[in-house]
This record gives structure tokens, C-alpha cells and sequence, in this order.
């Protein structure tokens, strides 16, 4: 009897010994989020009263020692008491006419976070409730026409991959900043709690730079935003490489279809001809490279990220790459060359009219052409077409919306922006005011209007679709936009990394999403590998029939 009672008593022992161990992966991403929601809320801290990346320096080693819950509880309570006594300094009442949005703010892990102790978790919701308000030091939206900056950010000039804490702060940064201040954090495809674990054993304790710095990257594709990359020069090495083809592609069907050559000597050098169907690369299918590459394509949905691939899909370090391809039914392998940016002699793009007005009296405008002070005398030769196509499959230069002058009878709004709450950090609001475009004018254009979007309508492009969206007889063409509406913020994440993402939400009027969504055509018309080797422009065609006759 008392055998077996000592058994019991052993393996009850392992049993809790093992629930109260904890991993480092657990650890750090803990820590991750206790030191954003410090730097971001603690008084002392977001009024930049302490070194806060020291600070996690010193406390890294006493996180990496504890073994069990409750030893790291103790470390993380001893931290946030050396920080001085928090005093109560209760926020102001909401304000009843805000539009707040909450969608993004989640400080529940506060109180569930399984590491935590009672007292921690307390202190934790009393600095919560006494949140910092004033200033803070390390984010504002001070500068001119700027939705959202980080400041005050050291950038290590002597950063080295091999420096484990550098490598720990750039990622904890990163993911701070989205944690607080991505708007579209709550559409993102990974829960960005799990996407901090998934990544963390990559950064912490690399096998490679090769590994860091894909990682890197790869924490920032996880946003599903088409503005969002974190780049390195040296990440080139490893994604992609720096020789480029003489060719670039365009993907149909798990398909890459050549559909642009630098010059004709060096396509004549490797016998490459628009049209031909690519089906592998190096012995890897294209449907497989794609899947690879994915992991670090910018996107905010996949037509928008395999767009991205393009580039990158044959490009590397060595002089060839061998490819499988389709020509007049027919299957080949050959080797093909890639040359330094240098030594390829691109040819300038065919000359093509900002606009012109083709039979059947119907207008077509490149908006990647017309600068803003042309717009006026467009519009009075434009004005008496049966329809206008308004091209913006490509980025449109910086028109501010003045097409719309011309397309309604009064203003119309466009949409609504959301911005962060930087006196509640993770919360969002709606601006007072939307966004419009058009005047009063009783001669407004009464023709059809025809708006082409695609892949490579992004951003500005995407709010300019929106712009021309309000015109009373709009209708838009063409296939899946990028998704990726609202201003691109570019800033230094630490020293040689680089970084950006969507810094403002933008909604349509009545609060419906763009991002990732994009603008969603009317008449959906996806290019095909035939239109391709024809020379077709397909949704250029269809809107032409659509103008003509109103089908």
C-alpha cells in the first residue's frame, strides 16, 4: 500500500513539475506583449521617461532563467514596480459623438494570460484603467499630412543578425506596432497572438541569417495587406537574387504566360516570344514555386499577391535558370539567361495617348497619364462621347478626385477614414467628416461612365475607382483590385530593416470594407492565356461592347 501511494505521489509531482514548466517560445512572446502594452500605456514608459529597449535587455536574461509560472510572474511584477507607482489618472468619458471602433482592441489577455499571476494580472488592468493620456513618446500623427508616425525608435548602427537581442527587439516592435496600430488587424487570415508564436522560434534562435532574415519578412506578409513588407538588402540574397530575366510574366491558371520582353536582342539570345506558357521552373512546377513563394509576396488577397510573384519568380543568383514551356502546343525545356539590372537595356513602353476618343464616339482615359492641371481641358473634349472608360488598372497619377467634378450633379461622398485613438492604444475611430468629391454642376457628364480595375489597381488607385464609382451611371470592369485602400506608412523598423503597412482604414460611406475586398467590378472579365498570345487587351474589349451596347 504505501508502494503504490509513493508512485502516486511521484507521478502527481512530474504532473504538476510539467504544468507549471514553461518553454522560452511561451516566454517571449509573453514578454513581447507585456513590453508593448507598457510602452504604450505605463506613464513612466510612454512618456519616455526610461530607456524602454534597455530595459528589456536587463530583464531578457531573469525571463530566460525562470523555469516555472510563477518564478517568471515574479519577474514580470518586480519589472513593472521598478517603473515607480502608476497614479490614478482615470481617462476622460468617451465622446458621445465619436464613432468609435473597436474591432482591433483586445486587452482580455491582461487577466487570462496563462503565465500570470493574480497580483500581476491586477497591476496589469489598474495600469489599464489609469492609462497614460498625454503625449506619447514613441508614436504620434504630428507631421503634415500624416496619419500615424513612430518616433523616438533607436536604430542600432552596429546591428548584427548574430545579436539575439536586437533580433528580439526588431520582431517585438514590429508586432507591437500592428498590435496597436494596423486598422485591419482584425481581418487578417492568422490570429496575430498565433502568428507572434509561429514566428518566434525563427527569431529567436535562427539556424541561419537566411532564416532570420525570411522571418522577417514573412511576420510582415502575415498582415494579408498589399502595402505591408519588411525588406533587407541582404534578404535578396535569399529571396529571389539579383539577376532578372529578360521576360516578365503574368499568372493564368497556375500558369506563367510571358507577356512582356525587355528588348528584342536579348529575347532573340534565348528564343523567348510574348505568349509562351511557362510550366516550370528548374524542374518545380509553377503552381508549386508559387506556393513557396507566397509565404513572402505582399497581398492582401492571393490575385494580389501571385500579381507580386511575378518578379520574383525568375529572378536568382546563378546565370540560367532552365524552364518548361508551351509554345504553339508544343512542350520544350531550355536554359534561359539572367543578367544584372545593368545589362538589361529595357526598351521604353510603347507611346500611348492620355486619351482619345475612339469609334462609336466613346472615350478612353489612361489615369496613370493625366496629370491634375489637364483634367479640365479632357473633360470639355470628352464631354459630348456616348461613354468615357476610365482606365486604372494602373496607379493613376495624383488627379485628387477633380475627374469627379465633371461626373455628378453635387458632391457625393467617397468614403470614411478610420484612425487610431492614440489616447486608448489598439482603438479606433471614424473621422467627423468623409471624404467627398464633386460639385454642383448642372452640367455634369450624362453619359456612361466605365471604370477598369484589376490587380494592379492599389491604394490610390483603389480610392479613385471609388471616386469614379460615384458618378449616377458608373459601371466597373475588370477583375479582383489589390485590397490595400488607406495611406502606405513607411518607417525604419531597426537599423537595414525597412518596413511599411496601411496606417489609415478606409471604408465606403456606409461603413463597408475595401481592404482586402478591394473594389469588386460589376462585370468581372479575368484576362486569358489566349487573349495574351493575341495580343488582346480582353477588358479593354469588353468595356468597348459594354459602352456600345449597355451589356
Amino acid at each position: 500500500m504505501k508502494k503504490v501511494l509513493l508512485i502516486f505521489l511521484l507521478i502527481f509531482c512530474q504532473t504538476t513539475f510539467s504544468l507549471n514548466k514553461i518553454t522560452e517560445t511561451e516566454k517571449l512572446a509573453t514578454t513581447c506583449k507585456v513590453w508593448g502594452f507598457l510602452k504604450y500605456y505605463h506613464p513612466a514608459v510612454a512618456a519616455g521617461k526610461t530607456n524602454w529597449d534597455e530595459q528589456l535587455f536587463k530583464v531578457l536574461p531573469k525571463i530566460e532563467s525562470a523555469s516555472t509560472k510563477e518564478e517568471y510572474a515574479t519577474v514580470i511584477e518586480k519589472w513593472i514596480d521598478e517603473l515607480g507607482e502608476v497614479p490614478a489618472n482615470k481617462p476622460q468619458m468617451d465622446d458621445s459623438k465619436r464613432d468609435y471602433f473597436n474591432k482591433n482592441l483586445n486587452l482580455e489577455w491582461t487577466q487570462k494570460e496563462k503565465l500570470f499571476s493574480k497580483s500581476l494580472s491586477n497591476k496589469l488592468k489598474f495600469i489599464t484603467e489609469n492609462r497614460f493620456q498625454g503625449s506619447n513618446f514613441y508614436v504620434n500623427r504630428n507631421g503634415e499630412g500624416v496619419a500615424l508616425q513612430f518616433i523616438n525608435e533607436p536604430q542600432y548602427a552596429e546591428f548584427n543578425w548574430t545579436d539575439k537581442n536586437l533580433r528580439l527587439l526588431g520582431l517585438f516592435r514590429f508586432w507591437n506596432y500592428v498590435e496597436y496600430f494596423f486598422p485591419y488587424k482584425y481581418i487578417m487570415d492568422q490570429n496575430w497572438d498565433e502568428a507572434l508564436i509561429e514566428i518566434l522560434p525563427q527569431i529567436a534562435n535562427p539556424k541561419s541569417e537566411k532564416e532570420f532574415l525570411l522571418a522577417m519578412r514573412e511576420i510582415s506578409i502575415k498582415l494579408n495587406d498589399t502595402h505591408a513588407s519588411t525588406m533587407n538588402m541582404d534578404m535578396i540574397k535569399y529571396l529571389g537574387g539579383e539577376k532578372y530575366t529578360a521576360f516578365s510574366a503574368r499568372f493564368i491558371d497556375d500558369k506563367a504566360v510571358i507577356v512582356n520582353l525587355a528588348n528584342d536582342s536579348l529575347a532573340k539570345i534565348d528564343d523567348l516570344k510574348i505568349g509562351d506558357i511557362i510550366t516550370k521552373v528548374d524542374g518545380v512546377s509553377i503552381k508549386e514555386k508559387l506556393e513557396e513563394l507566397l509565404r513572402y509576396m505582399s497581398g492582401s488577397n492571393k490575385a494580389a499577391a501571385v500579381a507580386n510573384s511575378g518578379f520574383v519568380m525568375f529572378t536568382g543568383n546563378d546565370d540560367e535558370l532552365e524552364i518548361e514551356f508551351i509554345r504553339d502546343n508544343v512542350t520544350s525545356v531550355k536554359k534561359v539567361h539572367r543578367y544584372s539590372n545593368e545589362k538589361i537595356k529595357r526598351m521604353p513602353p510603347k507611346s500611348v495617348a492620355k486619351w482619345e476618343i475612339l469609334e462609336n464616339n466613346i472615350g478612353v482615359v489612361r489615369m496613370n497619364k493625366v496629370p491634375k492641371e489637364e483634367v479640365a481641358g479632357m473633360m470639355e473634349e470628352l464631354k459630348n462621347t456616348k461613354s468615357i472608360i476610365f482606365d486604372v488598372r494602373a496607379r493613376p497619377t495624383y488627379t485628387d478626385f477633380l475627374v469627379s467634378d465633371y461626373l455628378n450633379a453635387e458632391p457625393k461622398p467617397i468614403l470614411r477614414l478610420l484612425y487610431q485613438d492614440l489616447s486608448y492604444p489598439g482603438r479606433y475611430y471614424y473621422n467627423d467628416e468623409m471624404q467627398e468629391c464633386g460639385k454642383i454642376n448642372t452640367d455634369y457628364y450624362k453619359g456612361k461612365v466605365i471604370v477598369l480595375v484589376g490587380s494592379g489597381t492599389w491604394s490610390f488607385g483603389e480610392q479613385t475607382a471609388m471616386s469614379l464609382q460615384t458618378a449616377p451611371n458608373a459601371t466597373v470592369i475588370g477583375t479582383q483590385t489589390a485590397g490595400a485602400d488607406g495611406p502606405n506608412y513607411h518607417f525604419t523598423l531597426i537599423k537595414g530593416f525597412d518596413s511599411c503597412f496601411t496606417s489609415a482604414g478606409v471604408f465606403y460611406p456606409n461603413k463597408k470594407e475595401t481592404q482586402r475586398i478591394g473594389i469588386v467590378p460589376n462585370i468581372t472579365v479575368k484576362p486569358t492565356i489566349l487573349g495574351v498570345q493575341l495580343g488582346k487587351d480582353e477588358v479593354l474589349e469588353r468595356a468597348l461592347l459594354f459602352a456600345k451596347t449597355g451589356k
